[in-house]
């Protein structure tokens, strides 16, 4: 079925093939290209020193979504990469292998710089490993302390902008030959800042009935700009601000969010979900839930780029400051504890009906803890939560008909305790432990 795209859908499609073109054609411009990845990235920073920059997570979601992460995993095991090891990781190497082209068909350029920020996944620290042995570039590492007891110490932030002073900022100065200018950063956080406002603006509306978007499905076009290589430009404000009209004007005719198959039909169900998505099968699911009316209104996986929803703005008048806690308050960065009390406040603030987990094989970052949050959500909250199984790109891990199964268990479990019946018998291998908002 073909549908009428948004404006704000059509202008990040253009931005991001207009990104992909100009990594293509880095070589002939004499842009410098650095490598990095989307939690903690310092993407302002980057934009200071006129440089492009690349990710290779996005690289391997964007090849499940083309349905190509299954060969290159493949390719990747032949090598003898283990089946265990994050499905993101064997989809870039396979990638790499196979001639690296991008998205768009293009071939993707080498790095002049591999630029870690370290945010919690410690599978970062061996994929840029890998990519060092295959490339001959520099590297350099932002590592950034873990809120292992819930909170981010002047000690650490001072340790952080120690190390952009002292290691970040001169790499970054040796590799494209551009002395550090401060004023240029600022002005990238600007925009950063205005374009974070508005997104969270988007992301809020969910809180009205019937929410005019999915912040799980929908949301991860939504963090796409903002997470990449848009944050602190104009383009990445003008999109934010299209988007934003255009959610209000779908809240003020009463519309739901806009699916693959076109406007949602009624909300049935208010959903928070707790992990990424399966991107190799990701309209697939997508429709398994607005089938079923149902609708996520809150996501963590949304906030992997940053927690700009708890009040995060990127501060011009504190550059080095604000990127360190930026790149401290990631998801991923966050304690299990920290975790579990920002997914009860989405549970209650958003109204929602309970908590749904997709426990994802090859990212221990997300999966480590999940089924303490999902028992210890619906101890506090008393709401019904469910757990799914898939996984990043690796299309051998998603059964279609267990995954409905499961959706479908745990959507009559919300039903069963809307009519204070007792909760029926589920399937053991699902382990299940265990409510109404306007626009601003």
């Amino acid at each position: 079925m073909t549908t009428e795209k948004d404006r704000s859908m059509a202008l990040q499609k253009e931005m991001i093939a207009g990104h992909f073109h100009a990594l293509s054609k880095a070589g002939e411009s004499k842009k410098k290209v650095v490598y990095t990845f989307v939690p903690g990235n310092l993407t302002e920073l980057l934009h200071a020193f006129d440089v492009l920059p690349l990710y290779p997570e996005i690289n391997a979601l964007q090849s499940g979504m083309r349905k190509r992460s299954g060969g290159f995993i493949t390719e990747a095991e032949k090598l003898g990469h283990s089946e265990d090891v994050c499905a993101y990781v064997k989809s870039d190497i396979g990638m790499l292998k196979a001639g690296n082209i991008g998205p768009t068909g293009e071939k993707l350029p080498e790095p002049d710089l591999l630029l870690l920020s370290y945010t919690g996944c410690f599978t970062f620290l061996k994929w840029f490993e890998l990519l060092k042995r295959q490339y001959n570039c520099p590297i350099a590492m932002l590592h950034v302390p873990y809120q292992g007891d819930g909170s981010f110490t002047p000690e650490m932030r001072d340790y952080v902008v120690s190390q952009l002073k002292t290691e970040i900022i001169p790499k970054l100065e040796e590799v494209t030959g551009t002395k550090y200018d401060e004023d240029k950063l600022r002005a990238a956080l600007r925009l950063s800042a205005k374009a974070e406002d508005d997104l969270v603006t988007v992301l809020e509306s969910a809180k009205t009935k019937p929410s005019p978007i999915d912040a799980y499905f929908g949301g991860v076009y939504y963090i796409g700009p903002m997470f990449t290589a848009f944050r602190g430009t104009p383009a990445a404000v003008e999109y934010y601000q299209t988007l934003k009209e255009e959610v209000f004007a779908r809240a003020a005719k009463g519309l739901g969010p806009v699916t693959p198959d076109g406007p949602m039909g009624a909300e049935k169900y208010r959903l928070v979900v707790e992990g990424p998505p399966n991107w190799t099968s990701f309209q697939e699911l997508w429709k398994m839930f607005y089938d079923q009316g149902a609708v996520v209104v809150a996501s963590t996986y949304t906030k992997v780029g940053g927690l700009y929803d708890m009040g995060f703005r990127h501060d011009p008048d504190h550059p080095l400051e604000t990127l360190a806690d930026y790149c401290a308050g990631c998801y991923t960065n966050l304690s299990l504890p920290q975790r579990i009390d920002l997914i009860e406040k989405y549970v209650h603030e958003y109204q929602a009906d309970g908590l749904l987990v997709n426990s994802v094989k090859s990212c221990n970052s997300f999966s480590s803890g999940q089924l303490l949050i999902l028992r210890e959500i619906e101890r506090r909250t008393g709401c019904a939560a469910g757990f799914i199984e898939t996984d990043l790109v690796d299309p051998r891990y998603f059964s279609a008909a267990n995954v409905m199964n499961r959706i479908e268990s745990y959507l009559q479990m919300i039903e069963q305790r809307r009519r204070g019946a007792a909760p029926a018998k589920v399937e053991r291998h699902l382990p299940v432990l265990g409510s109404e908002g306007s626009l601003p």
